[in-house]
């Protein structure tokens, strides 16, 4: 600690401990005492004001700490003596890293927002997000993702990607009634199972589509995926349709009270639809092309956040569900 190598600094200086006894020999040695002082020639006057004011002792910590600043003038604050400021200074070196991660992760997030996943991202923000995604793959605290399987494991929330093949999917061009809600993957450890999921809504409808795979560990930190099965979900039809009292159309309000009573009807017609088509199975294709086939590297993970890059260069950074990350 600065305040024991202060300590040991501090001067001492040799001091004749009082005058001689009357009858003792000119000549005799004085005892001599190190005296810890800073005014050499005015300890002895210390001393006799000492013996007729007498003081409560003080710690030694305090005595040491009141000297000091006698010696050296008073400390500047925020300086790392006492025990107080050690202990202090020795809990700063471990969160360090973790609190340059955490910011980095928040950077990261935050430049998502707007960007659709990377679709509408422009070129000064991919370059953001790249550098970014680089000094936290400089940070990976997991160096062997494949060899810590239980981060692996659970559901990850795609939050960006520059895999173009997924742009299509996203502006909505090929469904314009479509909007994309989810692109999740869930990760089984146990059965070395990848699920990719995309989950669609529109105004009368929810449905996903899925791939199964199968994924080997090929090195720390890559693996190789197999996909076996398409699965197309039950359409989930919406049993409530809610109307407003009035819409606005060509500048006037158009009253929608009285076809209220023929849209109940409609909607108890539509929950009975919906119920059936909600029973059944979901749609299972299977896929037997032996080139359908990937492989993905993991570059970085922690508990919450996952980057990966597959082919072509392409990159996905992945949230854990329920993380605070995902919170806007």
């Amino acid at each position: 600690m600065a305040s024991i190598s202060q300590f040991h600094r501090f001067p001492c200086n040799t001091l004749s401990s009082s005058t001689p006894p009357p009858n003792s020999q000119s000549t005799s040695t004085p005892s001599l005492l190190p005296v810890c002082s800073i005014n050499a020639p005015n300890s002895i006057s210390r001393s006799r004001l000492l013996a007729s004011n007498p003081v409560k002792p003080r710690s030694l910590s305090l005595v040491r700490a009141a000297d000091i600043n006698d010696e050296w003038g008073p400390e500047e604050e925020g300086s790392a003596s006492g025990s107080g400021s050690a202990v202090a200074l020795a809990g700063e070196d471990k969160p360090k890293d973790l609190t340059e991660i955490d910011r980095l992760k928040k950077q990261l997030v935050d430049s998502f927002y707007g960007t659709n996943r990377g679709l509408s991202a422009s070129s000064e923000t991919r370059a953001e997000i790249v550098e970014l995604i680089t000094q936290l793959e400089a940070r990976n605290p997991t160096p062997a993702p494949t060899e810590a399987l239980s981060l692996l494991n659970g559901k990850w929330i795609l939050a960006y990607t520059s895999f173009a093949g997924l742009f299509p999917l996203l502006s909505r061009g090929t469904f314009p009634l479509l909007k994309v809600e989810e692109i999740s993957q869930i990760i089984d450890s146990e059965t070395f199972t990848v699920q990719n999921s995309v989950q669609f809504s529109s105004p009368l409808a929810t449905t996903s589509i899925s791939t199964n795979a199968k994924f080997e560990v090929r090195s720390p930190k890559r693996v190789q995926i197999k996909f076996e099965e398409g699965i197309i979900g039950t359409p989930q039809l919406t049993d409530s349709i809610v109307l407003p009292e009035n819409v606005e159309f060509l500048g006037q309000k158009i009253d929608l009270t009285p076809i209220k009573g023929l849209i109940t009807s409609v909607q108890d017609t539509a929950s009975s639809v919906a119920r059936t088509i909600s029973s059944q199975p979901p749609l299972k294709i299977p896929i037997s092309n032996s080139n359908a086939q990937s492989w993905l590297l993991t570059t970085y993970l922690d508990e919450e956040l996952r980057i990966s890059r597959g082919d072509a260069g392409s990159v996905f950074v992945l949230i854990k569900d329920g993380s605070s990350l995902l919170t806007p």
